[in-house]
């Protein structure tokens, strides 16, 4: 059984068009309402207006379908445990319900406070003249100590490492400080504005008195409340994993590890309570046994990310490698999840075919002269996802029927 292929689409404003998402081979579109305010419900009408765009040429051409929300946003005040969640509970609770009215069932959310990820280095040169997304930790030191100045941020930093911050810092010019200071603090993977400063600060200290053991308990707290809803209504949710998987800016981080995803499984056993497989974000940490994982948590998982990352000399730095090279046993990853839609559709248990994207790509070719969200060019993705087509072909060729 093989994956169902998809691209993450933007929506309308997106400069990869559904054509070219249909034209790369894909079946699937990935996609979220982001113009809706996080916390509020998601009408039945913008949903089906959504949907009615996807499928609008399927008459004339190879069909398209909307297989995954990424993402439901989840409101902060839900993840601070504030009193206000109450209600934002209740939107998303009514939001499951009108997605599943309208026929769509995987629900991708992630649980990142303030940020939904992190990088340095947005237009990251490779060796053969393409650009990718970077992560440098004296970078992001960098900015946490000298620019942003965030009370305390001293005390996560190594006293070498905040020395050549430092040396680094007076190095650099104001153009490349703006550059740093707007590539740390993108917004939403659906919008391309970045918080302002303050703002950003005023983020932070609202969670100063909050760490991983109540980000977890807010997290529980969230699965067991809307999980039940996703079950009656037919919707699998799954979770995004931390991008990176590391502690930054004094934030709590509690879905970096298979163990973290072994907790949040147990927390509320149902298969309504998954997993979003994203290799490029777990795979940051050397001590993530991906393969593995998705041998163990099988299951659960209902959605899946495909690229890789690389480590670079100093570990806590990466960059995201083209989808077959990097630290990512992508052979392995690729026969373990194969293995577990065929397991589905011998056992009758769970959906048998899950969808996968290409996650990210290489700015390359004509895309290099244009403007697309970080990481979502169309060539690159295009050439990821017939790397991996190759490589799952390869696989089913190669066991029993």
């Amino acid at each position: 059984m093989a994956f169902i292929q998809t691209m993450r689409w933007f929506g309308p404003q997106d400069p990869v068009s559904l054509m070219d998402i249909r034209q790369a081979g894909c079946t699937g579109i990935v996609t979220a309402l982001h113009q809706i305010p996080v916390g509020e419900v998601w009408p039945v009408e913008a949903i089906l207006e959504r949907k009615q765009r996807i499928e609008a040429d399927n008459d004339r051409y190879t069909p398209l379908h909307w297989a995954v929300v990424e993402s439901l946003p989840v409101h902060e005040d839900i993840k601070k445990g504030l009193p206000s969640r109450h209600a934002y509970l209740e939107n998303y609770k009514t939001s499951l319900r009108n997605l599943a009215t309208c026929g769509i069932s995987t629900v991708c959310y992630n649980f990142m406070p303030v940020l939904d990820w992190s990088r340095t280095d947005v237009d990251y040169q490779m060796p053969d003249g393409s650009r990718a997304l970077r992560f440098v930790w004296e970078d992001f030191a960098l900015f946490d100590l000298y620019i942003l100045q965030r009370p305390g941020a001293e005390n996560h930093y190594e006293p070498d490492v905040r020395q050549r911050a430092y040396e680094r810092f007076q190095r650099l010019s104001v153009e490349e400080r703006t550059r740093l200071t707007n590539t740390v603090l993108l917004g939403l993977p659906g919008s391309e504005e970045a918080f302002e400063l303050a703002t950003f600060q005023s983020k932070l200290d609202e969670y100063k008195n909050i760490g991983d053991p109540e980000l977890r308990a807010n997290l529980y707290e969230f699965i067991r409340e809307v999980a039940p809803v996703a079950e009656e209504v037919g919707i699998r949710l799954c979770i995004h994993p931390d991008d990176p998987p590391k502690p930054l800016l004094g934030l709590p981080r509690v879905v970096s590890t298979e163990d973290d995803l072994v907790q949040l499984c147990q927390a509320y056993d149902s298969v309504a309570n998954g997993i979003t497989f994203c290799t490029g974000s777990l795979g940051v940490r050397p001590d993530n046994d991906l393969a593995g994982i998705a041998q163990r948590l099988g299951s659960r998982i209902h959605f899946v990310h495909l690229r890789a990352t690389k480590r670079e000399d100093n570990p806590l730095n990466f960059h995201e490698a083209d989808h077959l090279s990097g630290d990512v046993d992508m052979v392995a990853v690729i026969r373990a999840l194969t293995l577990e839609q065929k397991r589905r559709q011998k056992t009758g248990q769970g959906e048998t075919a899950l969808p996968m994207r290409p996650d990210h790509g290489h700015q390359m070719l004509d895309d290099l002269n244009k403007r697309t969200y970080p990481g979502y060019s169309a060539i690159g993705r295009l050439r990821g996802l017939a790397e991996l087509r190759g490589v799952e072909y390869a696989i089913l060729q190669s066991l029993p029927a």
